[in-house]
């Protein structure tokens, strides 16, 4: 074992650092550290063996054997006492132990404290005695009610700042004592305590008092306007209804009607005659009243005495102008008790209306207004007696969860939608906009049912995270709303939605109704304090759930690789009634506020590279932390992203852009090429056909002409035809004649002009116009051919028949057929 201390480091965490290891002298052999106290410059550390005083100025470090079975010591008025077994009472002087006390009582015991109560300084021992420690030595000093406390174990005391002292049992819990040394309280494990067992105890600046359980620790708020009575065993159940009552708390359930004295702490117990359900308690006349779900009882110290066997008391209420009568509201109906000498009875039940009747108010005499949480508001109107009801007139329901009161003189009808004030001159009920406005929120509607207060004129609300209460203001009849902050869970410990209890049992003391046990309320405890928030943790986060705590400075830089962030916050508030909520915003991300939260931590993943700013603030009740707590950093940019990065980018792009430069400016070059090349292939391609289109026309001109030639041609062979048969018709019939010379002389001139060699060279020109060059490469290919064979074989050409060419050459068509 060792002593040192913890220190927290950059990032937050705590550093354990040994002061024992640089002490000159070694630690006693299994040497255990069972305290630490701190006076002026010294910090001393206690052991069952020695002290050890370290000198803060200069970390010199003095020891001081104070054997004992319990590590104790005790600081009072700047000095420092301790107990050795065996020895006595030591005080500490300038480093050194001085005997203070070797009386008996000392020596035969273990000293578990040393307070001062009424003025004296009284020496508590482990067994439950008490001694005033005088110049004279000690004197046995007792106190009414602390005789419980004779042979308990105590093993630790402190004195707190306001006087009074706080043991810690083994097996008892605590004990509170006022400094008249009077007993305030025992709270204990059944009290919500986590064991009985309390070795330690400090009380820190908020006046809470932090235990040192045997297995854990235990937090008290003393200060607390809030204090809790929990029901371990729920043999309570559920509070309906309190009242304070000739110096008795009771208390009605659903289990019955329960009373224990106001001071002290006794259990409760069961009012005789009173199991079931417990829906009210009035005061009427200095006695006490109680609406049960068996009637109505009239409540005589520890037993119950039925007046009203009618069942299901919702409520009872004076009867204006009739000073011995109660109005009572029933499950089905109204009715009447009344006074007779010193008894109440039932007189009558009222006739004529028979709707269950929780909420029932009057407003004059004769006219009561009921209402019914589904069914609606009815106006009944009732004879002078009593005890018929001569008209019913019914309004419909204004909303889901109506309740009905009276406050400041004024019937309110409140609802879901609203407040509601009843108006006595038109008969309806008018939206009261004032205090709708004053208890419905946007963010808190109320609740459940409005409870009226007559004592200090008070109108109290539940909402889901507060208890209101409108109140007249100070200066004039203006409604005033107070809101008293509470956590969440406390609405729903309150039981049954619509059945709040909320009721005075001292001034500014109020008892609220939960679902195993009660909380009071001390107005006068409500104060506002001044909360600071703090980061208490910054880390980076990774994919594979590793953490990485960082330090808590601003002006940080994080790599693009650790940019997500994990953020811790808190505000030292420890009360078990005071809820916290964060409120935060990251500056060049989100620039707006989150919405309030109980979340003490924020994690942003992914974060853009770039500057941030983050703040949060908390909302402590109704209190916001004036200051936020702010940290700064940056994320640099990625890898890809850095200047280096950059400019190699920009290089890049420069090459690319001069590459796609050149290679669109060698596309546009093969374009232009490609783009020349085909127009000159359509240049040609025009030439070619212009040039076909040339030949074309001069072969259609050629062929007009050979056509020409030939049609010419054909008439020149036709008439030669014509001529030879004409000049062979005119031989032939000249041959027929006769033989005469002159005859014979006209036959050899037709046979000249048939011959003409003139005609054949006509035709061979005309001929070789048509089909040049056909007789010539005839005559190269067959130059065996005479000219008649040529003749033929032009006359052929000209694909003339055989009785065509017979006149043509003179000869007859059978000799044509042998030429060919």
């Amino acid at each position: 074992m060792e002593f040192g201390y913890w220190e927290a480091d950059e990032t937050g965490t705590l550093q354990y650092q040994s002061l024992s290891k640089s002490l000159s002298e070694p630690l006693v052999e299994d040497e255990q550290f069972w305290n630490i106290a701190a006076i002026e410059n010294y910090l001393l550390f206690q052991s069952l063996e020695r002290i050890y005083i370290l000198d803060t100025r200069d970390d010199t470090v003095t020891i001081v054997d104070s054997k004992s079975k319990r590590a104790q010591l005790f600081l009072i008025d700047e000095s420092v006492y301790f107990n050795r077994s065996g020895e006595g009472l030591f005080r500490l002087e300038k480093g050194k132990a001085e005997l203070i006390s070797n009386a008996p009582e000392i020596l035969e015991t273990e000293v578990a404290g040393l307070v001062t109560l009424e003025e004296k300084l009284i020496l508590v021992t482990t067994r439950g005695d008490f001694y005033a420690l005088g110049q004279d030595g000690l004197d046995s000093w007792t106190h009414g009610n602390l005789g419980e406390l004779k042979d308990m174990e105590i093993y630790s005391t402190t004195q707190l700042e306001d006087g009074s002292v706080v043991l810690g049992t083994i097996s008892s819990g605590i004990y509170h004592i006022a400094s008249d040394g009077s007993m305030i309280q025992n709270i204990d494990k059944e009290k919500g305590l986590a064991n009985n067992t309390v070795l330690s105890i400090y009380e820190d600046r908020d006046h809470n008092l932090w235990l040192g359980m045997d297995n854990g620790i235990s937090i008290l708020n003393l200060d607390s306007p809030f204090k809790e009575f929990s029901d371990k065993i729920g043999r309570l159940g559920v509070v309906y209804a309190a009242q304070v009552f000739k110096g008795q708390l009771y208390l009605g359930t659903n289990q019955g009607l329960f009373r224990r004295p106001v001071q002290g702490d006794l259990p409760f117990e069961l009012v005789d005659g009173t199991p079931g359900q417990v829906w009210c308690l009035r005061v009427f006349e200095d006695q006490l009243f109680c609406g049960h779900n068996s009637g109505s009882f009239l409540i005589e110290d520890d037993r119950a005495r039925l007046i009203s066997d009618l069942p299901g008391t919702w409520d009872i209420k004076k009867i204006p102008g009739h000073p011995s009568r109660l109005l009572q509201g029933n499950y089905n109906g109204l009715s009447v008790l009344e006074k007779r000498g010193s008894n109440w009875v039932l007189r009558n039940k009222l006739k004529g209306f028979e709707i269950s009747s929780r909420f029932f108010e009057f407003l004059d005499p004769s006219t009561i207004l009921v209402n019914h949480e589904y069914k609606g508001l009815y106006t009944l109107d009732i004879n002078n007696e009593l005890s018929v009801v001569d008209q019913i007139d019914q309004q419909p329901p204004k909303g889901i969860g109506a309740s009905l009161v009276r406050f400041n003189d004024q019937v309110l009808y409140a609802s879901n939608n609203g407040v509601f004030r009843y108006d006595t001159e038109s008969g309806m009920l008018q939206a009261d906009t004032l205090l709708t406005q004053l208890m419905y929120s946007d963010d808190e509607p109320p609740i459940g049912i409005l409870i009226t207060e007559q004592e200090n004129n008070r109108l109290w609300s539940f909402s889901q995270n507060t208890i209101s209460y409108i109140s007249p203001g100070n200066f004039d009849n203006r409604p005033q709303l107070t809101r008293i902050p509470v956590p969440a869970d406390f609405r729903r410990g309150l039981g049954v939605l619509g059945f709040e209890c909320i009721s005075p049992i001292g001034s500014d003391r109020y008892l609220i109704g939960s679902s195993n046990g009660y909380v009071t309320l001390e107005l006068d405890k409500i104060r506002p304090a001044d909360y600071e928030v703090y980061l208490t943790s910054l880390g980076n986060e990774y994919y594979d759930n590793s953490y990485k705590r960082l330090p808590l400075e601003s002006g940080l830089e994080f790599p693009y690789t650790d940019n997500s962030l994990h953020m811790e916050f808190t505000v030292p508030e420890y009360d078990k009634y005071t809820e916290v909520q964060y409120q935060y915003r990251l500056s060049g991300l989100y620039d707006e506020w989150s919405n309030w939260s109980r979340d003490s931590e924020v994690t942003f993943n992914n974060l853009p590279y770039g500057k941030y700013s983050f703040e949060v603030k908390a909302r402590v009740g109704a209190d916001v932390t004036r200051e936020t707590a702010n940290l700064d950093f940056a994320v640099k940019r990625p890898y890809y992203l850095s200047n280096l990065a950059v400019a190699i980018y920009a290089l890049l792009l420069l090459l690319l852009g001069f590459a796609v430069h050149k290679i669109y400016r060698g596309y546009y070059k093969k374009q232009q090429a490609r783009i020349l090349q085909e127009n000159a292939k359509r240049e040609k391609s025009k030439k070619i056909k212009a040039k076909r289109k040339i030949v074309q026309l001069k072969n259609e001109q050629l062929k007009q002409e050979i056509e020409s030639k030939n049609r010419e041609l054909a008439a020149s062979t036709m008439s030669l035809i014509k001529k030879n048969e004409l000049l062979n018709k005119l031989k032939s019939e000249l041959s027929a004649v006769g033989d005469e010379p002159r005859i014979r002389s006209v036959i050899r001139t037709i046979n000249r002009n048939i011959n003409n060699e003139d005609d054949w060279k006509i035709f061979e020109e005309a001929f070789n116009n048509a089909d040049k060059d056909f007789l010539k490469r005839i005559k190269e290919i067959h130059p065996e051919l005479t000219s008649n064979d040529l003749r033929l074989c032009a006359y052929l050409r000209l694909n003339l028949s055989s009785k065509e060419i017979a006149p043509l050459l003179n000869i007859s068509v059978r000799s044509v057929e042998v030429k060919r």
